[in-house]
């Protein structure tokens, strides 16, 4: 599909830049070059179908499907760890919607099922995933993720932690919008096509840069050089992803293309996907967000968990793959 641009790409370099392509300059030029357009076709595609789908599924919706599940039941955790994957979520949505549920009646671990799941299964990475790496390793990242997101909340059901959310949250009343007509199709596809201008606006510098960080290790690192130092020999590896991926902030989109190089360079699977997990699903704007809605014991519990659920999920898919 991409042949014509990765010819084009070649061109470019070596005969408009002269720059010969088995050079590292040339090799990561064109690599900068060729995934640029690449991802930010498929991204553009793909974020424009999927909200379309999603809008399907607005926050106030979901929060109506959870509530009836108020005893905390697995059927709970499975339903928000599904609709995590399908409704819009930021980390500056994290604390309302957390008002909300809260708000709603809805348990807390089902709450936090639903928090981890939506940032963590991130739909455009999802897509992304499964072109760029096949179904199989985008049926690893959804498993994971969903098992991940339901373990957590399950554990945080048992704790019985509802004490430690912040007193304002239990008092607050977030209105609900009824009586309003669901838009139609074509009202749909426009806002499909302004969110996906919207959205390409907002992250196009981090998948920019994470295509430069990319292509300067597709450029002077040899494939397999990191093999040695982050591969499945290394015990330490996938701690060590995960600790630099918490304070990262970066859209998942921006982490895909340094993922795809990291695993070229040698870098085990499950250590690439659990960095990418941790910066998507332990990201420190959204601690920073959701410390507004959780005392700080709560919160250290809900990182632990998560985080530790990362790591063993890094661990386990190292050894099977």
């Amino acid at each position: 599909m991409f042949r014509w641009w990765e010819l084009a790409t070649q061109w470019i370099v070596s005969r408009l830049f002269g720059i010969g392509l088995d050079s590292p300059w040339g090799s990561a030029i064109q690599f900068f070059l060729y995934d640029t357009l690449k991802i930010f076709i498929l991204l553009s595609v793909i974020i424009f179908v999927i909200t379309f789908v999603r809008g399907f599924f607005p926050p106030e919706k979901t929060r109506a499907i959870l509530s009836q599940r108020k005893g905390g039941t697995l059927i709970g955790h499975f339903m928000a760890a599904l609709l995590g994957i399908v409704t819009p979520f930021c980390s500056c949505s994290a604390v309302p919607l957390f008002i909300g549920f809260v708000e709603a009646g809805i348990p807390l671990g089902v709450t936090f099922t639903y928090l981890v799941a939506a940032p963590m299964v991130n739909e455009v990475a999802l897509g992304m995933l499964l072109v760029l790496f096949g179904w199989k390793i985008a049926l690893i990242y959804i498993v994971s993720g969903e098992i991940i997101a339901i373990v957590s909340g399950l554990i945080i059901d048992r704790l019985k932690l509802e004490g430690h959310v912040e007193r304002y949250v239990c008092q607050m009343q977030v209105g609900q919008q009824t009586g309003i007509a669901a838009p139609g199709i074509r009202q749909r596809l426009r806002a499909a096509r302004q969110f996906t201008l919207e959205l390409n606006k907002k992250i196009w510098l981090y998948v920019v840069i994470g295509i430069g960080v990319g292509g300067i290790m597709h450029g002077w690192i040899p494939a397999n050089a990191l093999g040695h130092i982050a591969g499945k020999d290394n015990p330490f590896a996938v701690l060590i992803a995960v600790l630099m991926g918490i304070p990262l902030y970066s859209n998942a989109a921006g982490v895909i293309p340094l993922v795809r190089e990291l695993t070229r360079a040698g870098v085990a699977l499950g250590t690439a996907l659990a960095f990418m997990m941790a910066v998507t699903g332990l990201s420190l704007p959204e601690m920073i967000l959701l410390r507004r809605v959780l005392k700080p014991k709560l919160l250290a519990v809900f990182i632990g968990i998560v985080g530790a659920g990362i790591v063993f999920t890094g661990y386990l898919f190292n050894g099977i793959m």
